[in-house]
């Protein structure tokens, strides 16, 4: 199972409506299976702010978060995606981080 799968099989106990998770590495320089976005809908998010909705993620994720770089995030509750026009696209990577630079923290 590769990275992209496991987040689709973690995300799974949020009990989304609507769930899409996109494999984005290739818009970045650090390899691949490294940066991901997630499009989540699910009732699990009635009442949460962002912050909140996130940090469930994280939470939903924990065990895999150390394995890939970056999950872009954009959770709605069914009403919320209804009214939505779809999710917004990702920037494109403008690098000019330090792994980039070939340095490390």
């Amino acid at each position: 199972m590769n990275m992209q799968e496991k987040i689709q099989h973690a995300l799974q106990q949020l009990q989304p409506s609507t769930l899409q998770v996109e494999d984005e590495s290739h818009m970045h320089s650090r390899g691949q299976e490294t940066h991901y976005k997630a499009i989540i809908v699910s009732e699990a998010f009635a009442g949460l702010g962002k912050v909140k909705r996130h940090q469930l993620v994280y939470q939903t994720l924990a065990e895999l978060m150390p394995q890939f770089h970056a999950l872009a995030l954009h959770t709605y509750t069914d009403n919320e995606w209804a009214a939505a026009e779809g999710a917004p696209a990702s920037p494109k990577c403008r690098g000019g981080s330090l792994h980039d630079l070939g340095k490390t923290k």
